[in-house]
């Protein structure tokens, strides 16, 4: 009977209910991840044809630069920033045509540059050297609008004849920093 008590004492201790726990037990895994700040062009390039640059006609300004063949054209850009500290900054240079420039000519035109993107206006003058001043344009996605003005040359005198080229960079970066 020994025998049959002992084999019986672990059973009963199997089948004895547990003791002291009264409620659930939960564990947590946490998930984390994260998002760069990032500043992308969706439409990165396009191209403003200004064509005949030189006034017309016989009179005096004849052969000058014709400023509204500049002043006031405009491209469209596309592009966005994920973070509220974005900031866009724009670079010129002027136009200039590569064939000498005798007393009373020109061979380079300049100009000021503005790109607006979420409400937020950046410039930059061709007489300067360098990007203009960053603007913070916090998060956006959409169109940024380059308009040239202020259009001159250094002499006021007859443009060279050939082409003449230049370009506007519009930077746009994820963090804001000021120049």
């Amino acid at each position: 009977m020994r025998s049959t008590l002992l084999a019986i004492a672990p059973l009963a201790l199997i089948a004895a209910p547990a003791f002291g726990q009264t409620a659930d037990v939960t564990g947590t895994v946490t998930i984390d991840g994260s998002v760069a700040g990032r500043c992308l062009f969706t439409t990165p390039n396009d191209t403003i044809s200004l064509g005949e640059l030189a006034l017309g006609g016989t009179g005096a300004t004849a052969g000058q630069l014709d400023t509204s063949k500049v002043n006031g054209q405009t491209a469209t850009l596309v592009g966005w920033c994920n973070n509220a500290a974005a900031s866009m900054s724009v670079t010129t240079t002027e136009l200039t045509n590569p064939a000498a420039a005798a007393t009373g000519f020109d061979n380079r035109i300049d100009y000021t540059a503005t790109a607006t993107a979420n409400s937020v206006s950046a410039n930059d003058s061709s007489l300067t050297v360098g990007a203009g001043s960053d603007e913070n344009v916090g998060m956006f996605i959409g169109d940024i609008d380059v308009v040239l003005s202020a259009a001159s040359t250094p002499n006021s005198g007859l443009l060279v004849a050939g082409d003449y080229t230049g370009n506007v960079v519009v930077t746009l970066s994820p963090d804001f920093f000021t120049n």
